[in-house]
């Protein structure tokens, strides 16, 4: 009985702690044979924190090393300011583009183009991946040139044919300019001298970024409710491991955590009817062995994001499962295993919080 009493005290200690859980709508359940085997290869969303996602996430993503804590959909002011920066075109040189131009999260963190246009309206040259859960991924852009979040906020600025920034400082002294910047950038950086600087810049967006963390149904399945996924779904969950996706698509990501060479059993080019050749990785290392390597994209929100792959040559998610099944893994998919395999995808379609999808400019 004092064991009894015991756990029901912690219970409601805990209860009252963390008043976010309702603890009547969660449906304990016992976990499937499918549950056990893709905790294998997935983690849901509510096992890594916004607040604090390590500089090695990528040893982390290992499923069983990540600690559960639930987000907060709150902004702290540093979170703010990035907000503010994300939607301001004033980061472009002509004013003409912001970063939710390209990665706008009214749609899914993409413009679902095959290339983005930049601030002089001239196209650039691969597909712009969602901002969305980008902060989970272990190297970001199509040949992992930055290596976080905050590394890749500053780089398009500066890119000519991106926002055409042509140097920090003419971004910076045109911020500095700005009253309400002085302000916002001295609240959330006290201690230093001069608070508008590149650093602080792409660090705010940076942590506004990591706020893009939305669950999907996927996530609520993982988290042990098993009529998330409908019986299609779960078949699709099935194929999409027996056929090896999980190689390259695995974590709390789904991908994001490797380069691969695109075209494992073909010429990419020859199935994507892609109109030119890209070298990847190649054009940074000149190694022959990086010809073609690209950064597995995460498969979340796949459902929204197209078009596919890093030209944005194929616009179909089957036809896209197809190519893959095809190049990576030798497989001819059976039209049931594409249509199941795209079902479970559509699973992991989850919008950010409306709040997020606009700033007070």
């Amino acid at each position: 009985m004092k064991k009894i009493l015991f756990v029901l005290t912690l219970v409601s200690l805990i209860s009252c702690q963390n008043k976010e859980v309702n603890y009547e709508e969660i449906n304990i359940v016992s976990k499937t044979p499918l549950m056990i085997e893709a905790s294998d290869y997935f983690k849901p969303i509510s096992m890594v924190s916004s607040d604090n996602i390590p500089d090695n996430f990528q040893e982390l993503n290992n499923p069983v090393n990540i600690t559960s804590v639930k987000f907060e959909n709150r902004l702290n002011e540093k979170e703010l300011l990035g907000q503010k920066l994300y939607y301001d075109k004033r980061l472009s040189k002509n004013g003409t583009i912001s970063c939710n131009s390209c990665h706008n999260l009214d749609t899914y963190g993409v413009d679902n183009s095959p290339f983005s246009l930049g601030d002089t309206k001239e196209f650039g040259g691969r597909n712009s991946p969602s901002s969305i859960y980008a902060a989970l991924h272990f190297k970001q852009f199509w040949d992992g040139r930055a290596k976080d979040v905050e590394e890749q906020a500053g780089m398009p600025i500066l890119n000519p044919v991106e926002h055409g920034i042509p140097s920090q400082e003419f971004l910076v002294n045109r911020l500095r300019g700005i009253e309400e910047y002085q302000q916002f950038f001295k609240k959330v950086f006290p201690n230093d001298n001069q608070p508008i600087n590149y650093t602080n810049l792409t660090n705010a967006i940076g942590a506004f970024e990591r706020k893009l963390m939305p669950e999907s149904r996927f996530d609520r399945w993982l988290d042990g409710d098993d009529d998330a996924l409908d019986t299609n779904e779960k078949e699709g969950l099935q194929s999409f491991i027996n056929n090896g996706c999980i190689a390259c698509h695995s974590g709390v990501a789904i991908g994001g955590q490797m380069m691969q060479k695109f075209g494992i059993y073909g010429n990419y080019w020859e199935h994507t009817k892609s109109k030119n050749i890209d070298n990847g990785l190649h054009d940074i290392t000149k190694n022959e062995s990086d010809k073609f390597v690209f950064k597995a994209p995460s498969l979340r929100n796949i459902e929204k994001t197209y078009p596919y792959f890093h030209d944005g040559s194929v616009k179909d998610l089957s036809e896209a499962v197809k190519i893959m099944g095809k190049l990576q893994s030798n497989k001819d998919l059976t039209e049931t295993e594409v249509k199941n395999i795209v079902a479970f995808l559509k699973t992991l379609t989850a919008e950010v919080d409306p709040k997020f999808k606009k700033a007070d400019l």
